[in-house]
């Protein structure tokens, strides 16, 4: 089962009915989280949200608690939530990104896609990470191709992996496969 966490976000079920393709599916609100069945989950998915990783304190304390215990995925707001955990600093972007499709290039840092490929992607963010950011087992595998700004990264040591972009979005061209090739793996 896969426990998606929702920051109040409207984008939220669109990211239940993308998961919902691939296995049973729980939803509650972040104010609202079901112990039990955060428990019995195999996969927690941090949603999208208003706001900044800062905001959310409750879901710090989650991702602490599951980290190399569950696969746990983060989706723009739930991206930054990780990074933010992992002692990433979350910075405000000059350009704002909402409804704004890009394309993203994987880095040889990817086990799981092919170095390269690219993929047009759906942005909906005004935040970014700051760089340089290091960590030990987190590895940036998505960049833009314009900017070079980090949209996505992959812990597979801890089953951690994150995207700033919307996989769940129309803009997101290949969000299914995307979804699909981190939840096999």
């Amino acid at each position: 089962m896969i426990y998606i966490i929702d920051h109040q976000d409207s984008f939220t079920w669109n990211v239940v009915h993308q998961f919902r393709k691939f296995d049973k599916v729980y939803c509650s609100n972040y104010f609202e989280i079901d112990e039990q069945a955060l428990n019995n989950s195999d996969t927690i998915v941090l949603s999208p949200g208003p706001g900044a990783p800062k905001d959310y304190p409750q879901t710090s304390k989650i991702y602490k608690t599951y980290k190399g215990k569950k696969k746990i995925i983060g989706i723009c707001l739930g991206y930054q939530q990780i990074l933010h955990n992992e002692k990433g600093k979350i910075i405000q972007q000059k350009q704002i990104y909402h409804g704004y499709q890009s394309n993203v290039k994987v880095t040889n840092k990817s086990k799981i896609f092919k170095k390269n490929k690219i993929f047009k992607v759906g942005r909906y963010h005004s935040l970014k990470l700051h760089e340089p950011f290091k960590s030990k087992s987190i590895n940036i595998t998505m960049r833009c191709s314009k900017t070079n700004i980090p949209m996505a990264f992959e812990d597979t040591e801890n089953k951690i992996f994150g995207f700033q972009f919307h996989p769940e979005s129309f803009l997101s061209e290949n969000g299914d496969f995307i979804i699909k090739k981190i939840l096999s793996n």
